[in-house]
């Protein structure tokens, strides 16, 4: 055999996807890989609704519509940002959602301006990210690998604690941390690499949605599921534009500016991250379309009595567990969670999933992003330069993650920008690429 043909079979057995990101898998086998990524995304689509409407003291049934609307709308963002129309959607792997970043601003604007006002500011701020995607070409040569590596790594390093407060049952539960939260959790963990690194074809794609429905059927007899949720839910939620009105107040635009700025950042990271786990080079387009996206999707969601959507970071590590890249099956679970925004029995099902079961899930997913920003290292030149401006963004971004309160004393807008430790890691490392000497040895 030449030496030709043995580097083709290297290349083959060193491919680590099933499918590529313009690859259709089989209806058959695309809809339960899609619905592993409506599991990783869902809790957190809906928290924030949830979390909004019940400080806000808002009806149980306002809530539920909130909560409809936001899946609705998060899946209508999703399916721009994957298929894409003309110069909109970056046409990668990339499941969209409301932000936890837009909790703190929605709720003050709550308060002074009513449901009016957060989404008169939902639908103005779509446009700062709209503009700035037209920015990203020049930017670009901000994200070496120094910089891009730490990014990546730190979207799965500060989302790691909430997949062990999934883990543990729920960060608050009376139960945190009990024996049988963390012996479920690590059930879900351990069936999930054991289908990942000895089953095959589906059964190894589709190891976290195995695990899952296993961790459901596991947490059954212990009480972990409550189906009276399910009956509860309504059959079906008709989507109903500017149901509460809409009201556009400067200050209430002003709070959403620096939310808006905080998750341009993470979405960018997030693109680099797809890109990275679905082997493929993310372009300056790709950016361009994929923040235009993330701004239609917010201008959309304004309309349609939802936060503003941006990339979930969550979904970016199912690509390089089940090695599955391709942008139709995200399509699909994009559909998928549309629908269940219009039939909220369907999205009940789902919300009902105990923590330690996601934990589980989560725990996998969130390391292997990380992995991806280690990964990146590899075309770094480790001299000492680069070496400060990875070890002081990872430490500053890690810091505001294991211990917030050190922005406790810092006025309410700032704390707003740094508190999210992908932003705060991001800005140190593009702030030190740009002013240490890189002559210096």
């Amino acid at each position: 055999m030449s030496s030709t043909d043995n580097s083709t079979d290297s290349a083959k057995d060193s491919r680590r996807l099933r499918y590529t990101v313009n690859d259709k898998p089989p209806l058959g086998e695309a809809i339960p890989l899609a619905i592993q990524h409506v599991f990783a995304a869902f809790s957190g689509i809906v928290a924030v609704p949830l979390v909004v409407g019940g400080v806000l003291g808002l009806p149980l049934e306002d809530i539920a519509f909130l909560v409809s609307a936001t899946l609705f709308v998060s899946g209508i963002a999703t399916i721009i940002q994957t298929r894409g129309f003309g110069p909109v959607g970056a046409r990668v792997p990339m499941i969209m959602g409301t932000d936890f970043t837009f909790v703190g601003p929605s709720i003050s604007v709550g308060f002074a301006s009513g449901l009016p006002g957060i989404f008169g500011a939902t639908i103005a701020g779509s446009f700062i990210e709209m503009f700035l995607s037209r920015f990203v070409r020049p930017l670009r040569k901000l994200f070496p690998p120094a910089v891009t590596g730490t990014v990546v790594t730190l979207i799965g390093l500060t989302i790691l604690p909430v997949a062990v407060d999934w883990a543990a049952g729920g960060f608050g539960a009376a139960d945190y941390g009990s024996t049988q939260n963390l012996s479920l959790a690590m059930f879900v963990l351990v069936v999930i690499m054991v289908l990942n690194q000895w089953g095959k074809g589906i059964v190894s794609s589709g190891s976290i949605l195995i695990g899952i429905i296993l961790g459901y059927i596991v947490a059954y007899p212990l009480g972990l599921l409550d189906f009276g949720q399910i009956s509860g839910a309504s059959w079906i939620a008709v989507p109903n534009p500017l149901k509460f009105g809409v009201t556009f107040k400067a200050s209430a635009i002003l709070a959403f500016v620096a939310a808006y700025l905080v998750t341009t950042v993470e979405t960018i990271g997030d693109l680099m991250a797809v890109g990275e786990a679905a082997e493929q080079e993310v372009t300056s387009e790709h950016l361009e379309r994929g923040l235009l996206a993330d701004g239609v999707g917010s201008f959309i969601a304004g309309f349609f009595n939802a936060g503003p959507n941006t990339s979930f970071s969550q979904n970016v590590g199912i690509i390089p567990v089940t090695g599955i890249a391709s942008r139709f099956v995200v399509l699909i679970a994009g559909i998928i969670i549309a629908i269940a925004g219009l039939f909220p029995k369907v999205g009940a099902l789902v919300a009902i999933m105990p923590n330690p079961v996601l934990g589980g899930a989560g725990i996998i997913m969130f390391g292997m992003i990380a992995a991806a920003g280690i990964k990146i290292y590899q075309g770094v030149d480790f001299n000492r330069r680069n070496m400060l401006v990875i070890a002081v963004s990872l430490g500053l971004g890690m810091a505001v993650v294991v211990r917030p309160d050190i922005l406790s004393q810092l006025p309410e807008d700032v704390r707003t920008v740094f508190a999210s430790g992908i932003t705060t890691g991001t800005f140190a490392a593009l702030i030190l690429n740009l002013v240490l000497p890189k002559a210096r040895e």
